[in-house]
């Protein structure tokens, strides 16, 4: 029986290009052991950070190092996509942030007709789009933090605007608070905010990743998160909780190796598991995810209320990233977990089709 061709796609055009090498590295290591090496074939393409797609990658995947444009690379600015992706069975997108994982990608392989992993167009946009996001688990009644929506165009424009802008969030939503571009991932622009002086600032460094921006109020609390794995009858893990030293999960403490501790599976009530597992599978549900995500809750100790923050429906997937950490202490090897994904993508296509 002929293996499956998996195109493994990764690098993109978003800041996190990097993060997205690491992790097409871990999922082309766990379809290459002996469990999935018999079934597929992986093709690695990786997309450069001026747009431009290279098959057949393999040096990028084993260095981890992304490739630099220089002219004796130029073969494919008049191919942008290469003809050879026909060749491709199903598509595995390794790619994380703007152009990879907001829908964008995913609408490509929808107009080609061809099935890949992980989320469709809708639940990526969603999904990627932090207040669309928050609209969404809205509507199913998931209980949130404080928030509003902030434009660009009231931070750089009327002077006499952005001061009555300031006042507006200082008694809606008070300090600390955090300021967030609407669709950027791995904490890229987003800043915790003690007072006016910082809020200014903030404000005007989210404006310039993203027209739209989030304001959220703070909370005292502890990070916890849910792994997601399905289509239709998605499952839930076990908890995971994180932990760092640093005044938030930002950029830094996320990829910097011994910044942050892993709790797997979280020391929590019961209840309290069962409540966040139930409320992760209808965030999944409402923004119509498919394969894989992760959901962030934040636990308020004190009161026993638990929080939405927010849905990743492509999450970082080094070994030792909590998502597939996640699922291996609920008995899921990695190995398992990459075939799982591939499966669900073909079963979504068939479903449809």
């Amino acid at each position: 029986m002929a293996k499956m061709r998996v195109g493994l796609l990764f690098g993109g055009c978003s800041g996190e290009h990097e993060v997205s090498i690491f992790s097409a590295q871990a999922i082309a290591r766990g379809l290459e052991l002996k469990s999935n090496a018999e079934k597929y074939d992986v093709v690695p393409v990786y997309i450069r950070k001026d747009g431009a797609w290279v098959m057949d990658a393999y040096d990028v995947l084993k260095s981890g190092s992304p490739l630099l444009v220089a002219d004796d690379q130029e073969v494919l600015a008049t191919e942008r996509i290469p003809t050879q992706v026909a060749n491709i069975d199903i598509w595995f997108p390794v790619l994380h942030g703007p152009s990879g994982e907001d829908g964008t990608i995913q609408g490509l392989f929808e107009l080609m007709q061809m099935p890949y992993v992980g989320c469709g167009v809708l639940a990526s946009a969603v999904g990627m789009d932090k207040l669309a996001m928050k609209s969404a688990f809205a509507q199913v009644g998931l209980p949130q933090v404080k928030y509003m929506e902030v434009l660009r165009s009231q931070v750089y424009s009327n002077p006499c605007v952005f001061p009555k802008l300031c006042d507006d969030i200082e008694l809606t939503l008070g300090y600390p608070c955090f300021v967030k571009p609407a669709n950027l991932g791995s904490s890229v622009g987003i800043a915790k905010v003690k007072d006016r002086q910082d809020l200014e600032a903030a404000l005007d460094n989210a404006a310039s990743y993203d027209r739209r921006i989030i304001v959220e109020a703070g909370v005292v609390a502890r990070e916890v998160e849910c792994a997601i794995l399905g289509n239709d009858n998605p499952k839930a893990s076990v908890i995971g909780e994180i932990s760092f030293d640093a005044d938030f999960y930002d950029y830094e403490t996320k990829y910097t190796s011994g910044q942050a501790d892993l709790a797997i599976p979280a020391s929590l009530p019961a209840d309290i598991v069962t409540a966040i597992q139930e409320q992760a599978v209808k965030a999944f549900q409402a923004i119509d995810g498919a394969g894989l995500s992760r959901v962030d809750f934040f636990y308020l100790e004190d009161t026993g209320e638990v929080l939405i923050n927010e849905i990743n429906t492509f999450p970082g997937f080094t070994a030792t990233s909590m998502y597939p950490m996640l699922w291996k202490a609920a008995g899921v090897e990695f190995d398992q977990l990459v075939d799982r994904l591939i499966q669900l993508g073909l079963e979504r296509t068939a479903r449809k089709s």
